[in-house]
């Protein structure tokens, strides 16, 4: 079986960004950034809400990490963009801080919700990445968005920890073929 991170080196190791030829980024290429640059963006008012939100230490510590990683991956994305010409998105601005004592329980979102919720975006992150690397042309948009990548998994390993040790993981029913001995 293929090695994944090893053939991630060698793709590395035979390309040079340098040598490949400086080209406007095609459509897809463009649309990708668009459309995650959009996503991101929108994430992070996500995300404060939910810092607004919970007094758990552990999700605080996650939905930290998860705005700083957003962030970071928006501040780089949108450079590029602003270099390449691809116009940026019109985006919901930040929430402000508040008390998450103040908010009514009836609206209040609980903290399995919130790790689930971000779950659910970071796993949209990842495919999304995934599908922009397979249409870029461009190497270093091709490697732009294997950093991406990587740095969602990365954080997406801390999340699901995290959410199966506090009992929020939300896992199918386990699959019992026909005649197969049971556990």
């Amino acid at each position: 079986m293929p090695n994944a991170f090893q053939a991630v080196i060698n793709y590395i190791k035979s390309t040079s960004i340098e040598d490949d030829p400086k080209q406007n980024p095609h459509i897809g290429e463009a649309m990708g950034c668009w459309l995650y640059y959009t996503s991101i963006a929108e994430e992070i008012p996500a995300i404060e809400t939910c810092l607004n939100t919970t007094t758990d230490k552990e999700l605080l510590d996650l939905l930290t990490e998860s705005k700083r990683l957003a962030e970071h991956q928006k501040r780089t994305l949108e450079n590029f963009m602003i270099n390449e010409g691809i116009p940026l998105s019109n985006t919901a601005q930040s929430k402000p801080n508040s008390d998450p004592n103040n908010i009514p329980l009836g609206v209040k979102s609980t903290n399995d919700e919130i790790a689930n919720l971000i779950s659910i975006k970071i796993a949209s992150n990842i495919m999304m990445c995934s599908t922009n690397m397979t249409q870029s042309i461009r190497n270093d948009i091709g490697l732009m968005w294997a950093r991406f990548y990587a740095e969602k998994m990365i954080f997406s390993m801390n999340l699901k920890n995290t959410m199966h040790k506090r009992g929020w993981l939300k896992i199918p029913p386990y699959f019992h073929p026909p005649g197969a001995p049971r556990p």
